[in-house]
């Protein structure tokens, strides 16, 4: 997994806080200064833009520009559940685990973040401890970090307590970590938890600086021991405390002897294991949360215990606004058009094939027709539809008078519209009374006498111009 080489972490504790700037170089980190300060109000019940404002107002006082952060929740928001683990394969194991969730924790399974931690080995021995936070609380801390301009990379715990001990050992020691508001036992067995707990009521906040109670600690210390594998408990020998000032040092001079009693040792730890941590650590660096969630995360080594939501795609963004039945209308709406859009479609498709169909029925006649128009247009200027001979003929049959004084042996039609006439006439009068008729009939031009010869009868050749502009009735 690759790492940023800086990452601000952020420790957090009831309404208190800290934080520190950790960079890694060189098989090892550096550390800035620890910011600590105090919410103005609770993390889980105040405004997140108060809450964000604030935050952002501290870190930027302390010259800390770092966006990216690993946050580490408080302990007291932790519920857990344990459970042995019977030899069946991953799978059954996987939804024994999910139903015990669904009946230890008194919220939904959907309604928390949960983080599980292998312990012990088969045969006999080998458990799961479940850790959960409260969903809402999750999103409460989102909030207020994107309010502070900050994007959180992990969110896992304020103080994990394999950061004490050698990564993958045997350990033999329960581990009471004393943070600013609260207390909490842990007890690892190899890379995992076998129980962890927050003690309710182990500190007291008289003076200036909360105390922790030795007997309400001595008495959850012998309650989570006895709720252990009798074999684990076996092997236990120590009692570490973990933490800085005086509530952790006071809890150590007074759990001596109590310690005695239950055949442990006290360990009295204030710095960090590099060990533990995958990454050396500057020399005389007090023990923080802050410091601890920032050292394993740079180290490339996957939180024990994540609670890191899961990015949602756009998708997911969107169904998640959106009622089930809402989405579920949606669908069908799209359905009912998706179907309305096929089967208009499908019609299309048959209507195409059926005059495809008839087409190819008359392909053969059409392209005969279209032949037969091609041959029309190309020779039609070869033919002439107005019978222009006929007409001409009409026009002078008609200006021949019906008594047979004129008739016409000869016509003949010329270029360009001329038309020779001869013929005989029983006289002049009925010559020139015809010549002047043919002057007046429409579509006859230029009636000029080529040649008369003879009294009575008379022979005659004349030519007029025929106009074939004129539309013939």
């Amino acid at each position: 997994m690759k790492r940023h080489p800086a990452v601000l972490g952020l420790a957090l504790d009831g309404r208190r806080a800290e934080a520190l700037v950790v960079r890694r170089t060189n098989g090892s980190v550096e550390a800035g200064d620890t910011v600590s300060f105090v919410f103005s109000a609770d993390l889980a019940t105040g405004d997140v833009a108060v809450l964000g404002a604030e935050l952002r107002a501290q870190l930027d006082a302390a010259g800390i520009r770092e966006r990216r952060c690993v946050v580490g929740l408080p302990l007291d928001w932790v519920m857990s559940i344990s459970t042995p683990l019977p030899e069946l394969p991953e799978d059954d194991i996987a939804a024994m685990l999910q139903l015990e969730a669904e009946r230890g924790f008194p919220y939904s399974p959907d309604d928390l973040m949960i983080a599980q931690s292998r312990y012990g080995a088969q045969p006999g021995g080998a458990g799961a401890l479940q850790l959960a936070v409260a969903l809402e609380r999750v999103d409460r801390i989102e909030q207020i970090l994107r309010a502070a301009k900050l994007t959180a990379v992990s969110f896992t715990l304020a103080f994990p307590i394999l950061a004490v001990a050698s990564a993958g050992s045997a350990d033999r020691a329960v581990t009471l970590a004393v943070g600013e508001t609260s207390v909490a036992v842990a007890i690892g067995s190899g890379k995992g938890f076998a129980a962890l707990r927050t003690i309710a009521g182990a500190l007291d906040a008289s003076g200036t600086a909360p105390l922790a109670k030795a007997d309400v600690v001595a008495r959850e210390l012998r309650v989570t021991l006895g709720q252990v594998d009798a074999g684990l408990r076996a092997r236990i020998e120590r009692l570490r405390i973990v933490g800085a000032g005086p509530a952790a040092d006071r809890l150590a001079s007074e759990l001596q002897s109590r310690a005695v009693a239950l055949g442990l040792v006290v360990e009295r730890v204030t710095a960090p294991n590099p060990a533990a941590l995958g990454l050396g650590v500057p020399p005389g660096k007090a023990l923080s949360g802050a410091l601890v969630v920032a050292t394993r995360h740079l180290a490339v080594q996957k939180a024990e215990l994540e609670f890191l939501p899961p990015r949602l795609s756009a998708w997911q963004q969107f169904t998640s606004r959106h009622s089930s039945k809402q989405l579920a209308y949606v669908g069908m709406v799209a359905g009912v058009v998706a179907f309305l859009v096929l089967v208009a479609f499908a019609y299309q498709q048959v209507q195409l094939a059926s005059l495809g169909t008839e087409w190819k029925g008359m392909e053969k006649r059409v392209e005969n027709v279209t032949n037969l128009k091609t041959q029309i247009r190309r020779f039609r200027p070869w033919y002439d539809e107005s019978f222009r001979t006929l007409g001409v003929l009409r026009r002078v049959t008609e200006a021949f008078p019906e008594d047979s004084s004129v008739t016409a042996k000869t016509i003949e039609f010329r270029e360009a519209g001329l038309v020779v006439c001869s013929g005989t006439a029983r006289d002049s009068a009925a010559l020139l009374k015809t010549l002047d008729k043919l002057r007046s009939t429409t579509g006859i031009s230029e009636v000029q006498v080529e040649q008369v010869r003879g009294k009575s009868p008379q022979q005659f050749t004349f030519n007029l111009r025929w106009d074939s502009l004129v539309r013939q009735p």
